[in-house]
């Protein structure tokens, strides 16, 4: 987590644009498939291993990952070091009205942090609100909520006018941190069971997470 911060720091620090992704296997087994996709992928400026089944992955192919970082996991410090360096955020996505939740609770919890939230959509109908807000807020780092793979092809399509120096894709962080979607306990958490947990609350789930034996299993045998 703290290498991943230093990284996001970084960036802002050398400007220009940088995609970052929070890859799971849900993401890898459906880049094997969308083209679009795996090009964005590939082209990101840094990919976090968004669970333990990457690091997993990873370990078995000769890369030394140390723990996961998760997007729920990373907003905290990623606050902290914006609050810290006067770095201004930028919160998009989820249901309405919860993104604006969680900024006022990070406001409250990180003094002096300068950050702005919008529902937003992404179609490309919403494009022109949406890039005025981020403009009018002057945003170094920012947070989108659309869920994957809309997320990381949103960003990518309005990469040249974003004007934000770090654009990350969080899926469902914001639901999670504001309670709207109860997390897995800490046990189940450090277990790496927590994808259990999120079937458990959103069945709905099943048809995503089935990739997962499959993805399991081109890692056992790929040499």
């Amino acid at each position: 987590m703290d290498g991943a911060v230093k990284r996001i720091e970084a960036m802002v620090d050398g400007g220009g644009h940088h995609l970052v992704a929070t890859v799971n296997p849900e993401f890898v087994m459906r880049a094997r498939r969308d083209h679009d996709f795996a090009r964005v992928l590939e082209a990101a400026d840094l990919c976090l291993p968004d669970g333990r089944g990457v690091v997993w992955a990873a370990r078995r192919q000769g890369c030394p990952l140390r723990a996961a970082v998760t997007g729920v996991d990373l907003v905290q410090p990623l606050a902290a070091m914006c609050a810290r360096r006067k770095f201004r955020l930028f919160l998009l996505g989820a249901g309405a009205g919860v993104a604006a939740e969680l900024a006022a609770r990070l406001r409250a919890e990180h003094e002096g942090l300068e950050v702005a939230a919008h529902d937003g959509s992404p179609e490309s109908s919403s494009d022109e609100d949406t890039l005025d807000l981020i403009h009018g807020h002057r945003t170094h780092v920012l947070l989108v909520a659309y869920g994957a793979p809309k997320q990381e092809l949103w960003i990518d399509r309005l990469r040249e006018r974003l004007g934000v120096a770090v654009a990350i894709g969080v899926g469902g962080t914001f639901d999670y941190l504001t309670g709207h979607v109860p997390r897995a306990p800490l046990w189940m958490r450090r277990s790496g069971l927590e994808w259990l947990h999120r079937l458990s609350r959103q069945p709905w789930r099943i048809r995503r997470m089935a990739v997962l034996p499959v993805f399991a299993l081109r890692v056992l045998s790929d040499k």
